[in-house]
Formats: C-alpha cells, structure tokens, sequence
C-alpha cells in the first residue's frame, strides 16, 4: 500500500497536477469561502440597511428579505446548469467567470442607493456564486485520485462550514468601523486573490465527449427549480404554505422538475442520467444532505433570535459563539474518512445524524437564563455529527459517476443542499413564526388594533412596538421571551425529527464497511469496495 498512490498517480491524474494537489485545493477553498460566507454576512448588515439615508437605505421588512431572498433565488435556480456547463466548457473557464460576476456584483452592492439597486445586485451575486460552488468540487474531483478524495472532500466541507461561522463575525467587526457597504466591498480582494491563484495553480479539465446539448432539459430544470425555491421562500415569508400564491408557485416548480425527469430519462442526450438515482446509495447521500441542511439552516435560523433577542447579545458576539459548530467541523471533517475506513458510511453517517438530533433536541433546554456553555456544548455535538455526515455523503454523490461527469454530480450535490436549506429557513421558520404568534397573541390585546398584527410576527417585531412604546410597553417583554422559547422549543424538535429520518434513511440504503480489494489500488474496477457505493463507474474513465 506503500506505493499505491505513487503508482497511481500518472495514470488517473497527470504527475505535476497531482504534486500540487493540496495547493490546488487551498485556491478552491479560498474560492469557495467568500461565496459561502456571503450568505451569512448579510445577516449582521440588515438591521443597519433598515435605518434610513445616510447610514443605511431605509428599506422595508419585505425589500430586506428579498435583498436575502434574491441571491438564494438566481442560486438554487442555476446551480445544476452551472454544473453541465462546467463540464463542457471547462470547469475552470466557469470558475473564473462565476468569481468576476461574483466580484462585480459585489462592487455594485456596495455603493447600491436605493433597495432596488441592492436586490438586483444581490442577483448578480447569486448568478456569479451559482458557478463558484460546482466547479470547486468538480475541480477537486479530478486532481485527487480516489484514495485521497475523501479527505479532500472532508477539507471541502470543513471550509463550507467555518465559512458559515465567520460571516457574522466579518459582519460585525465591518459594521463596527464601516459602513453598511462594506460587508459586500470586502469581498473584492478576496475575488482578486482568488483569480489569480485560478489562473496561476488551477488545471483546466472537461467532459471530453460531452455529447449533443440537451437545451431543453436545462431550461426545465432552471424553470422547475425557480418556481419551486420561490414557492418556499413565499411560503416562508407569509408562515403560511396553504396560500394559493405558494401552493401554484411550488406545484408549477414541482410540475416542471417532473417533466424535467421524464424528459432526461427519454432522451438519448440527457443533462444528467437519471439512472444514477436507481442506486439506493446516491439516492439515499442525496436525501441525506438535502435533510442535514434542512436542520442545520433553520437551527442557524432560530439560534440567532434566540442569543440576540433572548439573550441580548451582539451579532458580533453571536458569530464567535457559533464558533464551536465551524471549528469541530473543520477538526473532524478531514478526519472522517479513517472512521468510514474502519466502520463503512453507513455506521458513520447514522451515528453523525443522530448526533445532530441529539443536539437540536437538546435545544429545548435553553432557557432566558441557561448558562450560555450549554449552548457551545450543542453547537459542538451538532458539528461533530455534521462531521462525520458530509464528507461521507459527499463522497458517495461524487464518486458514483464517472470523473469526467464531476460538475454534474457536484450540481446535484449543491442543488439538493440549497433546496433542503431553503426549505428548512421556509418550513421551520413558518413553524417558529406560528408557535411564536400563538403564545403571544392574547398578550397583544393591550396594543391599538392597527399594531398587533405587525407586532405579532416576530420577537423582533414586538420588541421594536416594545422599545416605540417606552415604559408603557414593558410588561410584554417577558411574555415575547417565554412565547418565542416555547415556539423555539418546538422548531428544534421539528429539526431534530428531519434529521432521525436522514439516520434512519442512511441505516437502510448506505453501504456498509467493505473488505479490502486484493489489488494495490482501492476501487479499480467494478468489484472493488468502490463499487459497493455506487463508485464503480468513477473509475472507468482511468
């Protein structure tokens, strides 16, 4: 085994590629942060947009969330055809476009004057990140050879996950010396640094038999994946998903995604075979990080209410004590693949998702006056199970098709993730919004009636009646501390319920631990242990 990789090497990946693999890696993770911190940073930003010209641009609760919505939206919809274009094109050539429209973007963020501005540039952000994020892990595919794929792919996700930890600190320690703008204008030099790292390391690589373009099938899946994210994004937004608006929105996306699949599966060309979701394997890796990222993002989206508006911290201090959830990540999540090694995916992954429950059940210990360590020992148990979910899951998705298919694979991966974490802000959030109404509903009666239904929304919301009020509003601080607790409560075993059933999804169709190949080389053909997780065809292209 001592020579393997050595060995190895010249056949699947050229030799100087593959001397300067981890420096390779090191520009797509640099590439892959500012695109993923960018979906947190915003947040810290929102309350000082809100605030009127000069220092902020006096937008409305609606033209904020659309600031946020706006990105997800041209995101969720262009990922997968980001991913097929990579592949044809050069998954370089789309990395450095998607890194110039991210940073263009950005500028123009930054000096918006108008809220309208902000959103149409938030778009433009989204389109530019949509041709990030595939092609870095496209990109990883192909300059590690199998052997070291899972720990490639382990860094991969640990970077994605401090990336999420550090976009409220970089927001916070931004808006305490600048303004507002330079939450999007710090993005530049990292743009800057990261194409000419691109441009410099990074290899070219594509399809080399793309095949005839299927137009049809891409227009599908852009239309079906709009209609379908926008669906839950306004469902979220009214906390109401039995509203006509939502339900034609998300039937239509639904409608078009399935004519979508029945399309690919008569071509003679498809956009991506859908052959691959035949095996219980990719099938079951897909679901799993759709159900992860369903969990993680609505806890991400209630813990902030909850040290912000419970506990009176700052977004700063917020952003550091997510630390823990980021750093066990970045820790174990390189290290999962020698755990997988011993015990199969499917121990690992079972085990990893019953850790994330345990830790968003144990949400509903948190009280006003828990002491905060509670809260870190959480945030560390859920990253310690996220750990050792992703990288196995993710290395499931990208090796069962072929290298050359890697943007396709990696397009399905991050679609999936996109779609399970908006619906878990959407879903959970309507949860939340709900419970929190219904607990302070009876309290609110002391308000004029034109003030209710406004202060009813959220926390937020009856805290700024609260503060318009002065001492005449006090007395309903308390009763919005215990209804949103309680509403909370409730939201963290709806998150802990989505992800027993991806534990119990991985324990079922998972592969479990596979001897080891008697060849010199894991997973060479089709009755190596790569074979038994769906990885088989990723190695007939060597």
């Amino acid at each position: 085994m001592a020579n393997s990789i050595g060995a190895t090497a010249p056949r699947g990946v050229p030799e100087d590629i593959h001397r300067r693999r981890w420096l390779i890696l090191a520009v797509l993770m640099f590439s892959l942060l500012i695109v993923v911190l960018d979906h947190s940073i915003l947040n810290v930003a929102m309350k000082t947009i809100s605030t009127p010209p000069p220092h902020g641009l006096g937008a409305t609760q609606s033209q904020l969330e659309w600031a946020i919505n706006a990105y997800t939206l041209v995101f969720a919809g262009i990922l997968f055809t980001a991913g097929l274009l990579g592949d044809r094109l050069g998954r370089k050539k789309v990395l450095l476009y998607g890194m110039a429209i991210f940073g263009t973007g950005s500028v123009l963020a930054a000096v918006s004057d108008s809220p309208g501005q902000l959103i149409a540039f938030r778009a433009v952000m989204g389109l530019g990140g949509a041709f990030v994020m595939p092609a870095t892990l496209a990109i990883l595919m192909n300059v590690f050879e199998p052997e070291e794929q899972p720990r490639a792919i382990g860094f991969w996700v640990g970077g994605v996950g401090i990336a999420i930890a550090i976009g409220p600190i970089t927001g916070g320690l931004l808006l305490e010396h600048f303004w507002w703008g330079s939450v999007f204008l710090v993005n530049v030099p990292v743009v800057a640094l990261g194409l000419i790292g691109m441009l410099l390391f990074v290899p070219e690589s594509r399809d080399p038999e793309p095949g005839a373009l299927d137009p049809l099938g891409v227009l599908l899946s852009i239309v079906g994946l709009v209609l379908l994210v926008y669906g839950i994004i306004r469902g979220g937004q009214l906390a109401d998903f039995g509203d006509l608006r939502v339900l034609g929105a998300i039937g239509a996306g639904a409608a078009v995604l399935a004519g979508f699949v029945v399309h690919e599966m008569r071509s003679d060309h498809p956009a991506f075979d859908m052959a691959y979701f035949r095996k219980p394997a990719f099938s079951a890796a897909v679901a799993a990080v759709s159900l992860v990222f369903f969990a993680l993002m609505g806890v991400t989206f209630f813990s902030v209410f909850y040290t912000q508006s419970v506990r009176g911290y700052s977004p700063l201090q917020t952003g550091v004590l997510i630390l823990p959830l980021a750093a066990t990540q970045l820790v174990f999540a390189p290290r999962a693949r020698l755990i997988v090694e011993r015990y199969g995916p499917r121990v690992v992954c079972t085990g990893g998702l019953l850790l994330v429950a345990l830790a968003l059940a144990g949400f509903t210990l948190l009280g006003q006056d828990t002491p905060i360590w509670v809260l870190e020992v959480l945030f560390f148990v859920q990253g310690i199970g996220m750990a050792h979910t992703m990288p196995p899951v993710t290395t499931s998705i990208m090796q069962a098709l072929p290298r050359e298919k890697a943007g396709s694979g990696s397009a399905i991966n991050n679609t999936f993730r996109q779609v399970g974490g908006a619906l878990g802000v959407a879903v959970l959030g309507s949860v939340l919004s709900t419970g929190y109404r219904a607990g302070i509903e009876d309290r609110l009666r002391v308000l004029p009636p034109g003030m209710r239904h406004a202060a009813g929304e959220s926390i937020e919301a009856t805290l700024a009646v609260v503060e318009r009020m002065g001492p005449q509003g006090r007395s309903l601080v308390q009763p919005a501390h215990d209804a949103f607790l309680h509403a909370m409560h409730t939201t963290a075993l709806g998150a802990s319920g989505a992800a027993l059933l991806g534990a119990a999804v991985v324990a079922r169709y998972l592969p479990g631990r596979t001897p080891p190949p008697d060849g010199p080389r894991a997973g060479a053909g089709p009755q190596g242990a790569a074979s038994d997780t769906g990885a088989g065809a990723a190695r007939a292209d060597r």
